[in-house]
């Protein structure tokens, strides 16, 4: 056997050697332009499950083509078969032999590993391949122009896994695979597409080919103790089901894994008429996919006409027609319909020799490479292959620029029981899909998350329920999960100095966390500091990147640095950076009375009680005695009526219906004044303030002064380094007694003008310290969560779990456990938001300078319809009496504003007098 070994790799060496550096001349061949015959090659192992039924297919299809009178025109299509027997080195060798022929063009090879080799001898002599089987996604690169894929790529294959991946929310797969150029290009693609979704493949296994069951069985162990449990397998028939019986023999076919299989399987199931009972048992649960196919009337009728086939073709076994016959049987009539374009464009059959073939002198002839020649019409041939369009029995056949098939797509297969369901499609189109992609080609193509739909699957161990594709790689062995040892705030988390116990906020939202997840999980605390000082946060997640712990629990903020290199759950508690600074009671002075109200506040409530009096006047100036009399003592009155309002205390009695609907909203406004001036004067000479300049964090930067800061936090670099802080300003706090005792210090006596701390510290600190207060805005957003190494399923399961505990309020009520003893409301007004400014009035004064604008008018519409009216009436007197009164301008604004000056004494009841003298005088009365 060595023997044979050495000698078949010896004659390949010598061919190889040939075909670089000693030509031979070749022999041509002169055709008419439309032959008798026209041969074609066949380049596939007959005794494969492809194989078998290409075949049947490729005979069947060169039978109809050549009864079909519209196709070639009478010129006769030849197939010369050779079997490859899924070898490389016999795949050379038939293929050099097939170009001996003169062939145009070959259908094959059906191997990928094959396929590279013989394209380049393609490539030389200009004979276009068309493999109906051969899916490396490679093949289809420039680099191999005559190798036409009459099937879809694998490149489509792998994107319908990977969204199958990313449908049920798996994060990564392991991939076992044949490792040769089938396996490893395809698993490539199905990488790249996973990167696109941002999944991965954590794990390759690659099966060396010819391997055996010990072979095996070493890869399966290797890929038990890994996390994920989505296991993807492409490699050919015997290697597949092989890995098959061992999973199934090391309970690898069970519960919670999940197995995704290429087409090989479904090929092979849909070829043979009745599956092994030992077959499905090893598959139960699995997923395959198979290249979809329309349900077409010369679909059905082709499968129908099967039987008969097989029978014609002396089959010696009773085989089923699967995607890859179907794809067979196209290819044929593929090239067909290229040669009928091709002889239609006056293409001829011709060869010519080949300068690299021609005979070397001391070759004894033995390899007849004079034998093989160029097909001169190769170039025109190919373009005609790709520029064809037909509808066969697969569907439309059409290339694109890529030279794929167009409308690539997959039936989605669930294996249960005696035989197998179809859960759903897979189309480039739409994706992932419960409609058949015929029906989706009518529509607008849409790839949202909300449109892809399967139906349910039966998972291997019979669960329908989704698993979560991965589990522990610790071999049961619990998790070291490390917790700040903290000194200062122990409320969150730390080591019980007396039992030794861990315990804290943090830690309890954890462990209900872990409750809540669908499986168990055994973990122990490791506190991580000495004990003396918070120990450093960035240390603690360093060491669950460097694996020394399985991860780390506690009060941890979710920082950009940290993120880098470990994986947070999602947070628990929202949180911060924020400014600290002390309080103390302001002495109040002589002026504290008018601080309530800001300037702006103080003139215009001033101006609008000065308003209010003048419009009160005008309104009441005709009809009430109060308001008449003297100028002096009227302006008396306009004041002292003013002002008077603001305690209620006005003695005028107001007469008109449109006085007292002022007077109404006025009294309601200076109401609201009133007491707002209260309430804001109690609570400045109450309530303490502010007794630094500092109000935010944008004080901070302006000056020198101390910051403090909690050990162990990332405040220090932050403050460094995002907002330029010299680092000699800070002065690291350990305590909250520190806190306390800086701030009361003050900057310029040891001390820090303010303290730059993390949210729920500061709340916690001002709860119990009422002589502090937090000043401006949070300064930065981030939150705490649990740190795991980097991919880490379990920090995404307690995502789930700790949104679980947010929405059903236990987060709530652990929160409220912990920190509900407060003594002290938190102070936080500044002096600034005592004062009273416009903006919070000015609806107010809107509507009361409205009111009075509006009583105005309507006024002064009254007085000029009476206005007009006594005119008339003065004038008709005079005109009967003859008096020579009728020259004075009576409707004059000089006579107006008489009339509105005059006292009306129709309101008292008594007669009204005459006003013709009134009109007749200079000016206005002003002593009525």
């Amino acid at each position: 056997m060595i023997d044979k070994l050495v000698h078949r790799h010896k004659s390949l060496l010598s061919l190889v050697i040939f075909l670089s550096f000693f030509p031979t001349p070749g022999l041509s061949a002169n055709s008419t332009t439309l032959p008798k015959v026209v041969n074609i090659g066949a380049l596939f192992t007959f005794n494969s499950t492809i194989g078998r039924v290409a075949k049947v297919a490729i005979s069947s299809a060169v039978n109809d083509v050549n009864n079909d009178s519209t196709v070639l025109h009478g010129t006769k299509l030849v197939v010369e078969m050779q079997d490859t027997k899924c070898d490389g080195f016999d795949g050379i060798i038939q293929a050099l032999q097939i170009m001996e022929k003169d062939v145009v063009a070959i259908l094959g090879p059906q191997s990928s590993v094959i396929a590279h080799v013989i394209a380049h001898l393609a490539n030389e002599l200009k004979v276009p391949l068309l493999s109906f089987s051969a899916t490396d996604p490679t093949l289809c690169s420039l680099e191999y122009p005559f190798l036409i894929q009459t099937t879809q790529s694998d490149l489509f294959q792998m994107t319908a896994i990977a969204d199958l991946i990313d449908y049920y929310q798996w994060k990564q797969v392991n991939a076992i695979y044949l490792d040769d150029d089938f396996g490893r290009n395809g698993i490539a693609a199905l990488g790249d597409k996973l990167a696109d979704r941002r999944l991965k493949i954590s794990d390759r296994a690659g099966i060396r080919p010819g391997s055996d069951r010990s072979d095996i069985t070493d890869l399966l162990v290797k890929l038990a103790l890994v996390e994920s449990r989505v296991i993807v397998l492409h490699a050919d028939l015997g290697s597949g089901l092989l890995v098959f019986s061992v999973a199934k023999y090391l309970g690898m076919m069970s519960e919670g894994y999940v197995w995704i299989v290429t087409d090989w399987l479904s090929a092979y199931l849909d070829s043979i008429l009745h599956a092994d009972e030992g077959l499905l048992d090893m598959i139960q649960g699995v997923i395959t996919l198979r290249q979809h196919i329309p349900n077409s009337q010369k679909k059905r009728a082709l499968v129908s006409n099967w039987g008969k086939l097989v029978e014609r073709e002396n089959a010696t076994e009773n085989i089923r027609l699967n995607t890859y016959g179907l794809y067979a049987y196209d290819t044929v009539w593929l090239i067909a319909r290229a040669l009928d374009a091709y002889f239609t464009n006056d293409g001829s059959i011709s060869f010519s020799a080949d300068p690299k073939l021609q005979k070397p002198k001391n070759d004894n002839g033995s390899l007849h490479l004079k034998a093989m020649s160029v097909f001169d019409g190769g170039k025109m041939l190919l373009d005609n292959i790709q520029n064809v369009s037909f509808t066969g029995v697969t569907g439309l056949i059409q290339y694109n620029d890529e030279r794929h098939l167009i409308k690539p797509a997959y039936d989605i297969i669930n294996i249960i029981g005696t035989g197998f369901r179809v859960i759903g499609c897979w189309s480039n189109y739409s994706g992932l899909s419960v409609v058949s992609p015929e029906t989706l080609y009518t529509r607008p193509p849409n790839k949202t998350w909300s449109n892809q739909q399967l139906h349910p699957v039966i998972w291997p161990g019979g669960d329908t329920k989704i698993p979560r594709g991965w589990n522990f790689a610790y071999n049961g062995r619990e998790l070291r999960i490390g917790v700040p040892n903290r000194v200062s705030y122990r409320e969150f988390v730390t080591e019980s100095r007396t039992t030794g116990m861990v315990n804290g906020f943090c830690i309890d939202v954890f462990v209900a966390a872990v409750n809540l997840l669908p499986y168990p999980v055994s973990y122990s605390f490791v506190p991580f500091g000495n004990g003396k000082e918070n120990p450093s946060y960035s240390g603690l997640v360093q060491e669950v990147v460097s694996n020394e712990l399985d991860g780390a629990v506690g009060d941890i903020a979710i920082v950009t640095n940290r993120t880098r290199v470990a994986d947070f759950t999602q947070p628990f508690v929202e949180s911060g950076l924020v400014v600290l600074v002390p309080m103390k009671r302001q002495k109040s002075d002589s002026w504290a009375f008018l601080q309530p109200f800001t300037l702006s506040m103080w003139g215009i409530t001033g101006v609008f009680f000065l308003f209010v009096g003048v419009v009160m006047w005008i309104l009441e100036h005709r009809i009430n005695e109060d308001f008449r009399g003297p100028p002096k003592k009227q302006l008396i009155t306009v004041l002292w009526f003013s002002f008077s309002t603001l305690f209620f205390s006005h003695k005028e009695n107001i007469i008109s219906i449109l006085g007292r609907a002022v007077l109404i909203i006025w009294l309601f406004v200076v109401l609201i004044i009133q007491s707002s001036y209260t309430a804001s004067l109690t609570s400045i000479l109450t309530v303490k303030q502010i007794s630094t300049t500092i109000h935010g964090i944008e004080d901070l930067q302006r000056t020198d002064d101390p910051i403090g800061f909690q050990v162990g936090s990332f405040t220090e670099n932050y403050l460094v380094e995002e907002l330029g802080i010299s680092r000699s300003r800070l002065k690291a706090l350990g305590t909250v007694e520190a806190y306390a005792e800086a701030l009361e210090l003050g900057p310029h006596h040891g001390g820090v003008a303010a303290i730059v701390d993390e949210r729920p510290y500061v709340d916690l600190f001002v709860s119990t310290q009422c002589n502090f207060t937090i000043v401006g805005s949070e300064f930065t957003k981030s939150g705490w969560g649990f740190a795991f190494p980097r991919d880490s399923e379990l920090a995404v399961d307690l995502s789930t779990a700790i949104l679980k505990l947010s929405e059903n309020g236990d987060l709530q009520r652990i929160h409220n456990k912990w920190f509900t003893r407060i003594t002290c409301s938190t102070q936080t007004d500044l002096l600034e938001a005592n004062h009273l400014e416009f903006i919070s009035f000015s609806g107010l004064f809107l509507i009361c300078g409205l009111a009075c604008l509006l009583a105005l008018v309507i006024y002064f519409v009254i007085l000029l319809i009476q206005f007009y009216k006594q005119a008339h009436e003065d004038e008709t007197d005079a005109s009967s009496s003859g008096s020579s009164r009728l020259r004075t301008p009576r409707r004059s604004i000089h006579g107006f504003l008489s009339f509105v000056d005059n006292k009306d004494e129709s309101v008292n009841g008594t007669p009204r007098k005459s006003q013709t003298d009134n009109l007749s005088t200079n000016g206005p009365d002003i002593e009525n």
